[in-house]
């Protein structure tokens, strides 16, 4: 008899916990501190509060969730599921990832932890391959293996607004502390497998603009032109706090620079995302489906 095997991931993903629901997957909101509160993504804190304390200097950090509500939530799961796979973001953005292997050691197999190196955009995808696998009958292990033999399928280009946020977060490798407000540098980031690295920085908006599809492009040429010939892969966008008109704009650009027929949503950066890199981001990526 095939297991039943239940899909949970965290906000990370895109994915708020009311959403989950509605999809059938059990998500964790990664608690974000603010002014000394903490506040979790999705349930009691918006998009327009984060955006007014952040831009207005308010003191903010992101932690992992909590042990005890993981494990309250595992053993919740576990007693209508016979196993499960956790999907956190990736390894080498969080500690979440190890300190949920660690736990899942007391629970004999039954839940898989996989780090498949990932975040935003395309640790969703990650999470809609798991939930068809799940569907599909395969255990919780084999789901994780898969997941993880497939992490690199997928890449993924940001440019930053300022390097003030990134600064402050010490995540960016490579990212070295100019004048960027004063001369209008644009810095692209990719988050490439186990932390956020710069790849160039340019004068401009729309040069940054221009090289994050050149580099998309390079990737889709290169590493990941098996999976483009063979129609296993999508390109996906992300912004946070940008205006209608420039969401509108950015979309457009994309899918004429690709030659894309069907049309593409651009998702919002979580706020654990964008704690670190600030309001103003546009970011582009291709994943295998």
């Amino acid at each position: 008899m095939e297991p039943r095997v239940a899909v949970v991931t965290d906000s990370n993903s895109g994915i708020s916990v009311a959403q989950g629901k509605k999809m059938g997957i059990f998500v964790v909101p990664m608690p974000i501190n603010i002014d000394g509160k903490v506040y979790f993504e999705g349930l009691n804190l918006s998009q327009k509060f984060f955006y007014q304390r952040l831009t207005s200097g308010g003191e903010m950090f992101t932690s992992q969730p909590s042990p005890a509500d993981t494990l309250e939530l595992w053993n919740r799961i576990l007693r209508e599921y016979d196993e499960l796979v956790y999907i956190p973001m990736s390894a080498g953005l969080s500690s979440t990832y190890a300190t949920a292997r660690m736990m899942a050691d007391d629970y004999q197999g039954k839940v898989q932890v996989v780090d498949n190196r990932r975040i935003s955009v395309t640790q969703y995808q990650s999470v809609m391959d798991a939930l068809s696998m799940a569907e599909k009958g395969m255990c919780a292990a084999s789901i994780r293996r898969e997941l993880e033999k497939q992490a690199s399928d997928a890449s993924i280009f940001l440019m930053v607004d300022t390097l003030k946020y990134l600064r402050k977060g010490g995540r960016v490798s490579g990212v070295e502390a100019f004048a960027g407000a004063m001369l209008n540098i644009k810095p692209v980031l990719t988050i490439a497998g186990s932390k956020l690295e710069a790849v160039g920085k340019v004068r401009g908006a729309k040069a940054a603009r221009l090289m994050m599809l050149d580099k998309l492009k390079e990737e889709i040429e290169g590493r990941l032109k098996p999976l483009h010939d063979s129609g296993h892969l999508a390109v996906k966008l992300a912004c946070s706090q940008i205006s209608d008109d420039l969401r509108e704009e950015w979309k457009a650009q994309v899918m004429d620079y690709f030659h894309l027929e069907e049309e593409i949503e651009c998702a919002d950066l979580t706020l654990s995302i964008a704690c670190h890199t600030g309001p103003g981001v546009l970011g582009v990526g291709a994943v295998r489906i």
